[in-house]
C-alpha cells in the first residue's frame, strides 16, 4: 500500500528532510568487507601486516583457485548415483586426504581441497604435483560391475526370435487328454443313449402300453390282452435277470403244456446274452463318461459342453441314417439287424409259436419307433442346451446395427467385437 496523501503547505516532504535521513559519513567508511565470505584468510592477513607485496596477490588467487576445485570436486562427488560411484567419491576423498599434507597445519582451508600445482599455500611454499597413479585431479574412478549387469545382455536376434515361436507355439498348443475325453464323450453319447432306450422298451410299462393300445393286433391262436402281459413279462423279466433256461422252458400254459419250445428258449437266452452285454458295457461307458465329465469340468471350461454337442450332431445323423433304411425296408433292415447278432435259422419261427403270438410284427416296428423317438428327443435337447451361443463361448454379445444398414452394422459389429473379446469380463458356461 503506498501513501499518496499530498504534503501540507509549510511542511517539507519528509523524503527530502535533511534531519530524517541525514547524510552518510564518508569518514566512517571502512576498509572492512561486508561478508565473511570476501575475507581474506588469516594467513593472508599475517602477509598483509608484515608488508609482504606478494602475499596479497597470492591470498588473492588461493581463493578463487579453491573455490573453482571445490566447485569441480563438489560437481563430481554430488549425490552419487550407484554404489560404484559412492565408492569413487570415498575414493576421491582419501586420495585428497593423503595428496594434502598441509591439510592438518591449515586449519583454516576447507577439506578435500588441494591448491593448483606450482602456486604459493599461503605459508610461502610450493604445492607439489603428487597424485597416485591412474587418478586425476578429480579424483580416483572406481567401477564396479553391477551384480544384474548380465541381465542386460540381449541374447542373438535368432535365439529371440526362436524363443518367442516356442512361446506362441506353446501359447496356442492344447492338452492331449482334455481332447481325447471330449472325443470319447461324443463317441459314447449316442450308444448310451441308444442302450437306454432299448432298455426303457423291454419293460412291462411298454408292454401293457402295447398289449392295449388302439390297432394292436390281436392273437388267433387263443391268447386275450391279460394272458399276453403275463406271458410278455416272463419273457421281458428273463431278459434282465440272472435265471437260466429253466425260468422259461419250465413254463406251461393252461393245457398243461410246454408255452416255449425248445428252440425258442434255445433264442431267448441269446437274446439275453446280447442284452446283459449291451446293458454291461453302457454301464461302462456311463462310468467312463462320468469321470471325464468330472475331469473336464475341473480342468477345461466348456470342455463337456462341447464334448455333448459334438456326440449329440453324432446321434442325429445316426437316427437319421438308420430311420431312412428301416422306412425304405423295414423286413430287410428286421433281418439284417438280426444276422449281425444270432446265428442263421435260430430266430426264424412259425406263426403259431409262442414268441410270435407274444410278440408280432407291428410289435417290433412299434419298439423301434419309441427308441428313436427317445433318442431323437434326447440328441435335440442335448444339442439346444449346448449349442455354442456367444455367452457360452464366453464372447460379449453381438450389437446390433440400425435399420436398413445390416450389412455395415455387422462389419461395425464384428469390427467392435474384435477387441473387446479380450477383456471381456463373461465367464464360459461349465457344463
Amino acid at each position: 500500500m503506498k501513501d499518496n496523501t499530498p504534503t501540507p503547505s509549510g511542511r517539507l516532504d519528509p523524503r527530502l528532510d535533511p534531519a530524517a535521513s541525514p547524510a552518510l559519513d564518508p569518514a566512517e567508511d571502512t576498509d572492512e568487507p561486508a561478508f565473511e565470505w570476501m575475507k581474506p584468510a588469516p594467513a593472508a592477513r599475517a602477509a598483509e601486516r608484515e608488508g609482504a607485496p606478494g602475499a596479497a596477490s597470492a591470498s588473492a588467487a588461493r581463493p578463487a583457485a579453491g573455490a573453482a576445485a571445490n566447485t569441480a570436486a563438489g560437481s563430481a562427488a554430488a549425490q552419487p548415483e550407484s554404489r560404484a560411484d559412492r565408492k569413487a567419491a570415498e575414493a576421491a576423498a582419501a586420495g585428497n586426504a593423503e595428496t594434502d599434507p598441509h591439510a592438518e597445519a591449515n586449519p583454516d582451508r576447507e577439506p578435500g581441497r588441494n591448491a593448483p600445482s606450482g602456486q604459493d599455500d599461503g605459508l610461502g611454499r610450493k604445492s607439489g604435483t603428487r597424485q597416485p597413479a591412474g587418478s586425476s585431479a578429480m579424483g580416483t574412478h572406481y567401477s564396479e560391475p553391477l551384480p544384474t549387469s548380465a541381465l542386460q545382455v540381449r541374447p542373438p536376434e535368432e535365439e529371440v526370435e526362436r524363443r518367442n515361436a516356442e512361446r506362441e507355439q506353446a501359447a496356442r498348443a492344447k492338452p492331449v487328454l482334455p481332447r481325447f475325453l471330449q472325443v470319447l464323450l461324443a463317441i459314447f453319447y449316442p450308444v448310451i443313449l441308444m442302450v437306454l432306450a432299448v432298455r426303457a422298451v423291454t419293460s412291462p410299462l411298454f408292454l401293457w402300453v402295447e398289449y392295449h393300445r388302439p390297432g394292436f393286433p390281436g392273437d388267433g391262436y387263443g391268447f386275450n390282452a391279460d394272458d399276453r402281459m403275463t406271458y410278455g413279462s416272463y419273457a421281458v423279466d428273463y431278459l434282465s435277470n440272472w435265471s437260466g433256461p429253466r425260468y422259461l422252458g419250465e413254463l406251461v400254459n393252461r393245457s398243461g403244456e410246454k408255452l416255449f419250445k425248445d428252440g425258442e428258449v434255445s433264442h431267448m437266452a441269446d437274446v439275453k446274452l446280447v442284452f446283459l452285454s449291451a446293458f454291461g458295457a453302457g454301464a461302462l461307458l456311463i462310468l467312463i463318461s462320468i469321470i471325464a465329465i468330472i475331469y473336464l469340468r475341473r480342468r477345461t471350461p466348456g470342455g463337456v459342453r462341447r464334448g455333448l454337442f459334438a456326440g449329440s450332431v453324432v446321434t442325429l445323423v445316426l437316427i437319421i441314417g438308420l430311420g431312412t433304411l428301416a422306412a425304405l425296408g423295414w423286413q430287410q433292415f428286421f433281418t439284417e439287424f438280426h444276422r449281425i447278432f444270432f446265428a442263421a435259422g435260430s430266430w426264424t419261427f412259425a406263426l403259431e409259436d409262442t414268441l410270435i403270438r407274444l410278440f408280432p410284427g407291428q410289435f417290433w416296428i412299434d419298439a423301434g419307433l419309441v427308441i428313436a423317438a427317445l433318442v431323437l428327443i434326447t440328441a435335440v435337447v442335448t444339442l439346444i442346451l449346448t449349442w455354442p451361443t456367444r455367452r457360452r463361448r464366453g464372447l460379449a454379445p453381438a450389437r446390433k446395427g440400425r435399420k436398413g444398414d445390416v450389412g455395415d452394422g455387422e462389419e461395425k459389429d464384428d469390427a467392435h467385437d474384435a477387441p473387446e473379446s479380450g477383456t471381456s469380463t463373461a465367464r464360459p458356461v461349465n457344463l
